[in-house]
C-alpha cells in the first residue's frame, strides 16, 4: 500500500479538489459543464453514478480521487469532510428558548 502525504495534483485539476470539498454537487455538475472532463474524470455515466451525484457526491468524489492518486493527502482531507458532513459537524444547532410573557 502505497500512501502519500504530498498535496499532488495528477490529472484532476486543483479547482476541483479545493472547491469540491465546501459544495460536492456543484463542482461535479460545472466539471460536467466544461466538456473536458473525461481527461481528469473518469465517465460515469450508468445509473450508479447518476445515484452517487444526487444522493452522495462526495463519495463519487473520494472514488474519483482514489482512481486519479491513490490513498494521498487530497483524498484523506475528502475523507475527514465526508466524515465531518455525515458527523452533523457541517449543520447547524439551533437552541430553543422558551419566552415567557408575564402580562
Amino acid at each position: 500500500m502505497n500512501v502519500s502525504l504530498a498535496l499532488t495534483v495528477h490529472s484532476i485539476p486543483l479547482w476541483f479538489l479545493v472547491l469540491s470539498l465546501f459544495l460536492p454537487r456543484l463542482c461535479i455538475f460545472l466539471a460536467w459543464l466544461q466538456h473536458g472532463t473525461g481527461h481528469f474524470i473518469p465517465v460515469t455515466v450508468n445509473l450508479i453514478g447518476i445515484v452517487l451525484w444526487i444522493l452522495i457526491p462526495r463519495l463519487l468524489i473520494l472514488y474519483w480521487i482514489y482512481i486519479d492518486q491513490g490513498i494521498s493527502l487530497w483524498f484523506i482531507i475528502h475523507l475527514i469532510a465526508l466524515a465531518i458532513a455525515w458527523g452533523g459537524g457541517g449543520s447547524r444547532v439551533y437552541s430553543r428558548r422558551r419566552v415567557t410573557y408575564v402580562d
